[in-house]
């Protein structure tokens, strides 16, 4: 294989690793709104993952939940009151810093947060329960090595699908 045949080789697998990938984050998208709604009826799109977070962090400062998903000190405040408004988390005055606060979930959102994740661990040991062990071990290690790898991209929003 001459040296352009591996490139347009190598080409098109970087494309069809991106139209999975892609694939797999739009599915990823419409399960995270599925799952918010799970929670409670009334939250769409990145409150999932947003309780996800704070389930994993405790109580953490808003500035840090904002850092975390990339976005402004505006929109996660948005989105905080929002889930507050629906007991869900709850957010108090850093006693460090009295210009910031702190945000945790709420005991009803945790347990919220608790059946909806467990509701979506059931769905992947459906749909990934016949996968041989070695496969599922070998998956994991490989999203693993992409996650670190994709980390970049949150330093360059304008590529991430």
């Amino acid at each position: 294989m001459g040296v352009d045949e591996e490139q347009a080789a190598q080409e098109a697998v970087f494309r069809a690793v991106e139209r999975e990938v892609a694939v797999m984050f739009r599915r990823g998208r419409a399960r995270s709104a599925e799952m918010s709604r799970l929670v409670h009826p009334q939250l769409e799109g990145m409150a999932y993952s947003l309780l996800a977070h704070l389930y994993d962090a405790g109580e953490v400062r808003v500035t840090e939940v904002g850092t975390h998903f990339g976005v402004g000190k505006a929109t996660i405040s948005r989105q905080i009151k929002a889930l507050e408004e629906l007991d869900l988390v709850a957010r108090q005055p850093d006693p460090l810093d009295g210009r910031a606060s702190l945000v945790s979930l709420t005991e009803d959102g945790a347990r919220r947060y608790r059946r909806a994740h467990e509701a979506r661990l059931a769905s992947f040991r459906e749909l990934l329960g016949a996968w041989e062990a070695d496969d599922l071990a070998q998956f994991a290690r490989l999203l693993a090595r992409f996650n670190e790898a994709a980390q970049t991209l949150y330093r360059h929003p304008e590529l991430a699908d």
